[in-house]
């Protein structure tokens, strides 16, 4: 009955890891379609959305019926916990993908991003991918040194959201104040995505050590 169990923890697990590929793939694609007013890859991403929103729910439906059936104790139990916790930030990390790729779609034929600011959302998209990445290694190894690292990366991000702002403040923006808003907006989606890998991580390292 137990190996049954562990089987059924690992086959979630498998499921939180190919959810991270799809959430990374979805800003990936979305990134593109940004900033190559592609609106194919936008509208892509928008119908993909809704696999990743059927995957959350199997995950969550998997997870409620081992508590139902199992009724695991002590570190079994933080599992589904915080298997359900996990795949809350996923999820909103494939809606941050989504609203991406809408403004990517609202902006067609035009791009959304200026020239200037090509460079920095480029770097953010970069970085977004790094840090999904190693978020679905560190479900995949629970490994918490490489949890540790979506620190650094989540400020690189950060960095990058403060230098969106400082162009958009810092001189007379000729780009007009949709311009503003979609790249305001951007900027938003791309330091929550971060956040939330980063909520990932640290809930694997209170899976592995019990500490939060």
């Amino acid at each position: 009955m137990r190996d049954v169990f562990h089987e059924e923890l690992e086959g979630i697990t498998q499921s939180l890891i190919e959810m991270s590929n799809m959430v990374a793939s979805a800003m990936a694609r979305a990134t593109t379609a940004l900033l190559d007013a592609d609106l194919q890859l936008a509208e892509q991403v928008i119908t993909a959305d809704d696999t990743v929103d059927l995957l959350r729910n199997e995950i969550e439906e998997r997870a409620f019926d081992i508590l139902a059936r199992q009724a695991p104790v002590a570190t079994d139990a933080r599992v589904i916990v915080t298997t359900l916790r996990i795949v809350a930030d996923l999820e909103r990390m494939g809606d941050l993908a989504l609203h991406v790729a809408k403004v990517a779609r609202r902006r067609y034929p035009g791009k959304a991003v200026p020239p200037e600011l090509t460079g920095t959302l480029t770097e953010m998209g970069q970085v977004a991918q790094r840090i999904v990445a190693k978020a679905g290694s560190v479900i995949a190894s629970r490994d918490t040194e490489l949890a540790a690292e979506l620190e650094s990366d989540d400020d690189a991000m950060d960095q990058l959201h403060r230098k969106l702002f400082h162009v958009l403040l810092e001189r007379p923006w000729p780009h007009g104040m949709e311009a503003a808003i979609d790249i305001t907006l951007c900027g938003r989606y791309y330091e929550r995505y971060a956040d939330h890998a980063v909520s990932v991580a640290h809930r694997v390292m209170y899976l592995v050590t019990g500490v939060k």
